[in-house]
């Protein structure tokens, strides 16, 4: 069964090739997104996926080879060698960081404009930057 996440998927590739003006080349997602349809999606748009499979998943196919490939892969070389060929276990850097900003400002901007909210998600960013690391302010000037 598919989480509410992982009926996200498409949308938000789509919208991270809106933002950036091209297609990712990977698509680096936990385990919520693992079903066959992401697998096919990422696979039917070339984009590779990086999707962390449940332990007990099938090794058969039954309509996504991707998926298939990738939890035999999995299964070869553990858990820990795929997470490390893949830079799987980088993600927490990033949800860390992400979760402390949200958690100190907000999920949302006030800017309307697309470059004032880039601005003011930086300026997020310096201050969060400030209180962790005790930088005294006038440095970032």
């Amino acid at each position: 069964m598919e989480s509410e996440d992982g009926k996200m998927l498409s949308s938000l590739v789509e919208k991270a090739e809106k933002n950036k003006g091209k297609k990712p080349n990977k698509a680096i997602a936990d385990g919520s997104y693992d079903s066959r349809k992401n697998f096919n999606y990422l696979n039917s748009n070339g984009i590779e996926p990086v999707i962390k499979t449940r332990k007990d998943a099938s090794t058969r196919a039954r309509g996504s080879p991707s998926r298939a490939k990738m939890v035999r892969e999995r299964k070869e070389i553990g858990y820990e060698g795929w997470r490390d060929k893949y830079k799987y276990g980088k993600r927490w850097m990033d949800e860390t960081t992400f979760s402390r900003a949200k958690r100190e400002y907000g999920e949302y901007v006030s800017a309307v404009r697309w470059e004032n909210m880039v601005k003011e998600i930086k300026f997020q960013y310096a201050m969060l930057n400030v209180m962790l690391n005790e930088i005294d302010v006038y440095s970032i000037v």
